[in-house]
């Protein structure tokens, strides 16, 4: 177990916080979505209230390490000023940092306008020079934890004995390590998204915990045709044709029910059509959706669940017309007795449109970090926090 910020004393020190402030942002560069700035508030609040300063640092986007204006993350300072009712300052000049006062609430700069951020061994320095700012360390940033950069995890050393988790990290952690260690059963997992490769090590290492998996996205269309099921032109991974048979055979082994769609919706891009599984998607036509029937299926065997655990969207969510099966399984699973928990990622943006978000016992705010949690049972940016 690691450390929390509850248990250091941080009176009248300088609490220099890792959060995730990484928005979307709408074209006109104001946020789209504050969520990630409202889960840290917590923390955020509990420092304050300790009699302590706060320096945060976040990233913004993918600026690879040059200063880009359109990635500042000022929107973020203004929002957070707002909830808080005090002046948050964005600095620029990191060095301008260190004269903070008790009480006053920094907000650094986005840090990948540096290249050492997510490349610490070409600039060693870069860690060091944020380091130099804080009396303690707190890693709030859950969505990061999995990516060994400056501030999440080489920043550690610098703290020996001060470096902790905050309360989103820890709440996060509360959810998802039962998954890992002991989840209470029976444990059905949901995964969709395009790309099986991507998430074929998270397939793997839920064989041994779960007692069925649900498939659907463009990810199931490599498992049909190692089935030997016409799939046409849709999506798949020819490189992961060895790795999904000796998925399946794991399942298989263990006695895992591996649930693909019933139905699926088809398009040419002229028009869209509603056909079963089992016929073969003729050349021509691409898989974007399940249909009506998979989620009767799989409904039946979903509402005997005690623990679901749900990632990816079913189909081609981003167009409105193959987003169905992800908004309605969304819907009936905010209706469900389990426990579901969702691992971020677009299955979170249906929660979100749906406004469901309420009728789910834990929503992740990192859909990469709690992949990969669930994967090695460990991040970096967590492991290397300060143990109890």
């Amino acid at each position: 177990m690691k450390l929390s910020l509850r248990d250091l004393d941080i009176k009248g020190k300088r609490v220099l916080m890792r959060v995730d402030f990484n928005v979307p942002l709408k074209d006109d560069g104001t946020i789209n979505d504050d969520t990630r700035i409202r889960m840290a508030l917590p923390s955020i609040r509990y420092v304050l209230d300790q009699g302590a300063s706060l320096i945060l640092m976040s990233h913004l986007g993918r600026p690879k390490g040059v200063s880009n204006p359109a990635l500042s993350l000022r929107p973020c300072a203004d929002r957070l000023q707002n909830f808080l009712g005090r002046k948050v300052a964005l600095i620029t000049s990191y060095e301008r940092a260190k004269g903070i006062k008790i009480g006053e609430v920094y907000l650094l700069e986005n840090l990948r306008f540096y290249k050492g951020e997510e490349h610490p061994g070409e600039d060693p320095d870069f860690a060091k020079s944020l380091a130099n700012l804080g009396d303690v360390y707190v890693n709030d940033a859950f969505g990061t934890a999995h990516r060994k950069h400056a501030s999440t995890a080489v920043i550690t050393n610098f703290f020996p004995n001060k470096s902790v988790m905050g309360f989103l990290v820890e709440k996060e952690l509360s959810f998802l390590a039962p998954l890992v260690t002991s989840p209470k059963h029976p444990f059905y997992a949901i995964i969709g998204g395009a790309k099986i490769g991507s998430k074929i090590g998270v397939l793997e290492s839920l064989v041994s915990k779960i007692d069925a998996i649900f498939i659907g996205g463009g990810m199931a269309f490599t498992l049909f045709k190692i089935k030997n099921i016409d799939i046409g032109d849709s999506l798949f991974d020819d490189k992961m044709m060895d790795k999904g048979r000796d998925f399946l055979q794991k399942c298989r082994k263990k006695g895992v029910v591996v649930h693909l769609p019933q139905d699926i919706m088809i398009t040419n891009d002229k028009e869209n059509r509603l056909i079963l599984a089992t016929q073969g998607i003729p050349s021509g036509w691409r898989g974007v959706d399940i249909g009506p029937e998979t989620l009767k299926e799989w409904e039946k065997f979903l509402n005997k669940a005690a623990t679901i655990f749900w990632n990816g969207p079913m189909g081609v969510f981003e167009v409105a017309s193959f987003a169905d099966g992800t908004n309605q399984l969304a819907k009936k699973l905010s209706t469900m007795p389990a426990d579901v928990i969702v691992g971020g990622g677009d299955s979170v943006a249906a929660i979100q449109s749906l406004q469901l978000e309420k009728n789910f016992a834990h929503i992740s705010t990192g859909g990469g970090a709690s992949l990969e949690y669930i994967e090695y049972g460990q991040l970096p940016g967590i492991e290397l926090l300060t143990n109890k």
